[in-house]
């Protein structure tokens, strides 16, 4: 039980720095939604204008994961679902 609510205050957090990055991809035509955290991995959707972007791979581990990684140790990945 205590395991459940760790994950959903690591997943608030996600969801918090997820919520600062937003208008960035916003503002090029994209956007991010949340998917679920499973042991230390943070499943993301990319959306709009990202979902096709050749740079998605950059974009996704040099920004949103460095992002969170660095705002949430428990994090240790960022993964795209398509």
């Amino acid at each position: 039980m205590e395991k459940n609510k760790e994950s959903k205050e690591i997943e608030h957090k996600i969801i918090e720095v997820i919520n600062k990055i937003r208008p960035f991809l916003i503002s090029d035509g994209g956007n991010i939604e949340f998917i679920k955290y499973k042991d230390g991995i943070a499943y993301v959707k990319m959306l709009g204008h990202c979902a096709d972007c050749p740079m998605i791979d950059t974009t996704l581990k040099e920004g949103i994961e460095i992002a969170i990684t660095s705002e949430i140790p428990e994090v240790i990945e960022v993964r795209n679902v398509e």
